[in-house]
């Protein structure tokens, strides 16, 4: 269901990240829901996140961001080299494992799931990907 490179793509990934995105895809199929472009979806939408977003940031990501989401924003840096690179993976790794599902011979409709900007006829399908995704 993925391209050699995506598949690529996907092997790169911490265990974690493909082991959840296993298990959502595994969520969807139970679903019913086959269509190989959303499964993709299902398998990379964590690509981003890498090595780089290491446990605490993703814990800690998700309590500031309750707390304060303006104290996030503030902390994440676009500047890979700076300790708040991390928390910018951690605010933009769907757009980030959009682009790279893409570079990775992806198709657009595979990028918009995980970007979360599905068409209007897609959208109860990536409301049943999101949920498959937050029920882990």
């Amino acid at each position: 269901m993925l391209p050699p490179e995506a598949a690529d793509l996907f092997d790169q990934m911490p265990v974690a990240d493909r082991r959840h995105g296993l298990d959502v895809a595994e969520r969807l199929a139970i679903r019913g829901i086959d269509d190989p472009e959303v499964l993709a979806a299902a398998l990379l939408h964590d690509a981003a996140k890498g090595r780089r977003l290491r446990l605490w940031y993703r814990v800690g990501g998700v309590l500031i961001e309750r707390l304060s989401p303006r104290v996030l924003r503030r902390l994440a840096s676009p500047d890979t080299a700076t300790w708040g690179y991390p928390w910018y993976l951690y605010l933009h790794h769907a757009e980030l494992s959009a682009r790279a599902a893409l570079a990775a011979g992806c198709s657009e409709r595979t990028a918009s799931f995980i970007a979360g900007t599905p068409t209007e006829q897609d959208v109860e399908v990536a409301t049943a990907l999101r949920a498959a995704d937050e029920a882990s």
